[in-house]
């Protein structure tokens, strides 16, 4: 084997003293760990950005489900059983598909969540009292 040269031996010497700088070493001090997170030894680079605290917001109940998609999800409900429900009876008045399109149209758009808000809105909506029931009154000639 050939005898190294002393340009191979200074590169040599190099690689390790780097190596030895960029080396991780453990929060460890007799033996015992202090922290869980490691320590890394070396060259630390300097950042612009400014460091950020992180402030802990208590979630408040009301505004979790406002602040959620659950609300996007049922307003889309909403709107889509307004929808469908006016292109059947665009389209077909006298459907009997048309007892099904707000719900399709609700859950096309809005999901579960669009259904049941469709359903719940539906509840809270007064009915339009119509004189369908109503027999007609008969005039005698």
């Amino acid at each position: 084997m050939a005898r190294r040269t002393a340009k191979q031996k200074a590169a040599t010497r190099k690689l390790v003293a780097l190596n030895k700088k960029r080396k991780r070493s453990s929060t460890k001090k007799g033996g015992v760990r202090k922290t869980a997170r490691r320590a890394f030894t070396g060259i630390k680079r300097k950042t612009n950005k400014a460091k950020t605290k992180r402030k802990s917001v208590k979630r408040n109940s009301v505004k979790s489900v406002l602040g959620s998609s659950t609300l996007k999800k049922v307003a889309l409900g909403v709107g889509g059983a307004t929808l469908a429900t006016a292109m059947i009876s665009f389209i077909s008045p006298n459907s009997s598909i048309a007892r099904f399109a707000a719900p399709a149209g609700a859950y096309a758009l809005g999901g579960i969540e669009g259904i049941i808000g469709q359903f719940a809105l539906g509840m809270l909506t007064p009915r339009p009292q119509t004189a369908s029931n109503a027999i007609p009154a008969m005039e005698v000639l």
